[in-house]
């Protein structure tokens, strides 16, 4: 009885790594489906960049202070040391990014263009972490990259290729901040979270005019800022648990969602460069993604 025991305390503990292993998958599979929404959200009110990253940022700021005090974790959020300070700092810069490019160019092309952040992020774990990249991962990565360099060359000569720019600067800072999660696995997400949102009120109100926003869209942006709040937090908790090229991996679950919303939803239809390399994307992002999970 006593060795049954033991055994079964020994298959728990040797089991926790592939439980925590699933756990983040679904965590980020989470902040995927979550994300791939943000396109919808930004495209679909009159108000301009900043005035969304305003909002969004006042209601993603309460969202997740609610959401930690419900955890009892209140006080991680101004204990987030260095690490937490420098995902705060580039958080801010990608998620200004982020929405200005939906203003720019299409949703398929931003969603699609996030979908290189395994190379980056592999590359920046192996550059930190000394994490390996497999051949499987670095040739979907690299056919990834050819991909986006189609979706780009449709949008030469147009105001797009701005959007374009800066859906490619928000890719590398999100991979960066999947990698800095998991180089520093004790930093805390709400703390993180709340900074990079609070960075970017002042620059909200010097370049746009939140307060100039119809109600409407306020609630509109309240609801974005809900799913954003926990898009952060499931991705940040999700990067903790699983190598930082595979969180950029599944994380660009959204790539296929995004498109298919905005079709569906505000009848936006990709040019056939996008169709080209969305393509190619796609296949890079399955055939990089099939990995076995840690063993038990």
């Amino acid at each position: 009885m006593v060795e049954k025991n033991i055994s079964k305390k020994l298959y728990a503990i040797n089991d926790r790594p592939a439980a925590e292993y699933y756990l983040g998958m679904g965590l980020i599979m989470l902040s995927a489906l979550t994300f791939s929404t943000a396109g919808l959200f930004t495209k679909g009110v009159a108000a301009g960049a900043w005035e969304v990253i305003f909002w969004r940022g006042i209601f993603a700021v309460g969202f997740t202070v609610c959401w930690s005090l419900s955890r009892g974790t209140q006080r991680h959020n101004y204990k987030m040391g260095v690490s937490g300070i420098g995902i705060a700092v580039v958080g801010a810069l990608g998620t200004a990014a982020f929405i200005s490019s939906f203003k720019f160019t299409s949703i398929a092309n931003v969603s699609l263009i996030y979908a290189i952040s395994p190379l980056i992020a592999a590359l920046l774990a192996w550059f930190v972490m000394g994490e390996r990249i497999s051949v499987r991962m670095l040739i979907g990565c690299l056919t990834a990259l050819i991909g986006v360099a189609i979706i780009v060359s449709g949008s030469l000569g147009q105001i797009s290729l701005t959007g374009d720019m800066l859906a490619l600067w928000m890719t590398f800072v999100m991979a960066l901040t999947m990698v800095l999660y998991r180089r520093f696995p004790a930093t805390p997400t709400a703390g993180p979270a709340i900074l990079s949102s609070l960075l970017l009120l002042p620059a909200a109100l010097f370049f746009g005019a939140p307060f100039a926003v119809k109600l409407s869209e306020i609630a509109i942006l309240a609801a974005f800022g809900l799913l954003f709040a926990i898009a952060t937090v499931t991705l940040a908790e999700g990067a903790k648990r699983v190598p930082s090229g595979q969180t950029a991996l599944l994380s660009s679950l959204e790539t296929p969602l995004a498109p298919i919303f905005a079709f569906l939803l505000l009848a936006e239809v990709p040019n056939s460069a996008t169709y080209i390399g969305g393509a190619l994307i796609l296949m890079a992002v399955l055939l990089a993604i099939r990995r076995e999970a840690p063993s038990s």
